[in-house]
């Protein structure tokens, strides 16, 4: 996503321009009227997403935990989606893009005031879509991000410390991030970083503050010397399935247009993808081991989360390499770095997110060069486009890890952040739910 401007209509600004009246009112009509087709791919692509979510990422996160903490991982998921979605609609909106904002934030459009049916945001061309439907598709954005850093604390964090967590976090984190990167007027817009679909507003943001979180609320019990395996391989498979259909509706939605571009970001979330799964189960093999169906499943999330920067910033050939880096980095970072520095981050938001965020947002810069087959005009030069890539990834980091400090910090206060020995030993299921995920 690169720049997004409400259009403005109503007799108060038509009435201010110099031109004539009939000029204005046939300009009117063809500026307000959004197209059909977009409008209707636009509304697929947030299903998409959501389908990402609910069931993806649950399913996905659900089968990498023990059996004793199913539901209560895909409870946290639902919860943190569906309270991302109410705070998006009241204020969440206006902070990232709003009618006026500065560098940082912008604000106006609380409670969707002044919007209605008849709403329209701007595409990257003269097309508009139905503000309501750009919305919704933010709105699944802001969701799923929250979602992610979960996957870092599963197993040990309460669920009421999740839902004021979320909510600070997606005030003082989300919205400010999503607003300089994508909002007209934003730091990282206005410096020229590229961020097709998300990679540092979803990706770094949510494994960055996802590392942050773990290191903040300590390890399970038990580990690293207990084995904790995944209980349901089966599950995570499914949900890889489909995290990758739905991040279609991420990437190549992200166009707001059913256009050339869009379809190159689908292509490129193909076979990004595809060299994701195959070279992170070479890198099993080159390592000893066998390559494994969660070296796939991991592979697959690595090349689809280096793409998303990239999604239509590249070309076909150089996804296909960006996803083959970005995998091989991250089973490094998840295989090696992980157990030396000793951290628990639980379903690797870190390994896998984060540190394939800053491998896609930094070789988007490269990536994006004619000289690479990408769509770039070659007026700003490589190294110029890697040095504005860096300066965005370092801002995010910097952004995410204090402000989810500070979250973190608010809930350990309001909710006492962790549950009991007894409840992380019976598991969350029963501790925090009362429900098991199977009954034998």
């Amino acid at each position: 996503m690169r720049k997004f401007l409400t259009k403005l209509t109503g007799m108060g600004a038509l009435a201010s321009l110099s031109v004539p009246a009939f000029a204005q009112e046939a300009a009117e009509a063809v500026a307000a009227v959004p197209n059909p087709g977009n409008n209707a791919w636009m509304m697929t692509a947030t299903i998409l997403v959501l389908l990402m979510i609910l069931p993806g990422l649950a399913l996905f996160y659900g089968g990498l935990t023990r059996t004793k903490n199913m539901l209560a991982t895909m409870t946290q998921i639902g919860g943190a989606a569906c309270l991302a979605m109410l705070i998006w609609v009241m204020y969440g909106y206006g902070l990232a893009f709003g009618p006026e904002g500065n560098a940082f934030i912008s604000w106006g459009k609380f409670f969707l005031a002044g919007v209605d049916s008849s709403s329209t945001a701007a595409t990257f061309s003269d097309e508009v879509i139905s503000e309501y439907v750009f919305i919704s598709f933010q709105m699944t954005f802001a969701a799923i991000t929250l979602a992610l850093v979960l996957g870092s604390v599963v197993e040990r964090m309460k669920f009421s410390a999740v839902m004021v967590f979320g909510a600070v976090w997606l005030t003082i984190v989300y919205f400010p991030i999503a607003h300089m990167v994508w909002a007209g007027g934003g730091l990282l817009f206005e410096m020229g970083a590229l961020d097709f679909a998300g990679g540092t507003v979803v990706h770094i943001n949510a494994g960055v503050s996802a590392l942050v979180a773990a290191l903040i609320l300590g390890n399970r019990k038990g580990y690293p010397k207990e084995p904790m395996a995944p209980h349901s391989l089966t599950l995570t498979m499914v949900g890889t399935g489909l995290l990758w259909v739905g991040w279609f509706g991420f990437n190549a939605g992200s166009e707001l247009e059913a256009d050339g571009t869009a379809g190159l970001a689908m292509i490129n979330t193909f076979v990004a993808t595809a060299s994701g799964a195959l070279f992170w189960m070479l890198a099993e093999k080159l390592s000893g081991h066998k390559g494994s169906a969660l070296g796939f499943c991991s592979g697959v999330i690595a090349g689809l989360v280096a793409v998303t920067p990239a999604a239509g910033n590249s070309g076909p050939f150089g996804a296909i390499i960006l996803g083959a880096v970005a995998s091989l980095i991250c089973y490094y970072s998840v295989s090696f770095l992980k157990p030396k520095l000793g951290y628990d981050d639980s379903l690797d938001a870190f390994g896998i997110h984060g540190v394939g965020g800053m491998v896609g947002a930094i070789g988007t810069g490269i990536v994006y060069q004619p000289m690479f087959g990408g769509p770039g005009d070659g007026s700003t030069a490589m190294g110029a486009q890697v040095i504005t890539q860096i300066i965005g990834v370092l801002v995010t980091i910097g952004w995410a890890g204090v402000g989810t400090a500070i979250a973190m910090f608010v809930a350990k206060l309001v909710t006492g952040l962790r549950v009991t020995e007894e409840v992380e030993q019976e598991g969350l299921d029963l501790g925090e739910h009362g429900e098991r995920a199977y009954n034998y």
